[in-house]
């Protein structure tokens, strides 16, 4: 019955990767939501795009004990010309939770995102990421979180 079973996974593998990529050919750049990337004018079309620069990428929170939460801020500004709307943000596990504006940020204007770890069950060094979608180019910015989470004194 296994054996069946792994060649019959074995054949759907197989017939799934028979793809004749035709539809890759048919793609156009009209098609791209992101017209700053399908452009052949793609330089001139990022300029313009919103910019999200970060004070800093990575923060430390150093030695907790498990259980503790931490929070930590990171700042950013719009430095590009359009405003900037954050679509999403998440963290790259459930103890990582980032809160975000959901107002657009104009050009000039600066804004926090705030990420709350919560180290309950962990211990030992950790490096969490953190996912910000925006209209920006690239439309992810990637932010971490790192320290160290020791068990509980006796």
């Amino acid at each position: 019955m296994k054996k069946l079973l792994f060649i019959g996974l074995i054949g759907l593998v197989g017939w799934g990767c028979n793809n004749s990529g035709s539809d890759q050919e048919s793609i156009t750049p009209d098609m791209v939501k992101n017209n700053a990337t399908a452009s052949s004018d793609s330089t001139k079309k990022s300029s313009e795009a919103p910019i999200m620069e970060f004070d800093t990428l990575v923060q430390g929170f150093g030695t907790i004990t498990q259980g503790e939460k931490v929070t930590k801020i990171y700042k950013f500004q719009n430095t590009g010309n359009k405003e900037l709307v954050i679509t999403s943000a998440r963290g790259s596990c459930g103890c990582t939770v980032p809160k975000y504006p959901r107002k657009p940020i104009g050009p000039g204007e600066s804004g926090e995102i705030e990420v709350m770890f919560n180290s309950k069950g962990k211990v030992g060094r950790i490096h969490k990421k953190i996912y910000i979608v925006a209209n920006t180019t690239p439309a992810t910015n990637t932010l971490a979180i790192t320290g160290d989470v020791v068990g509980p004194s006796k």
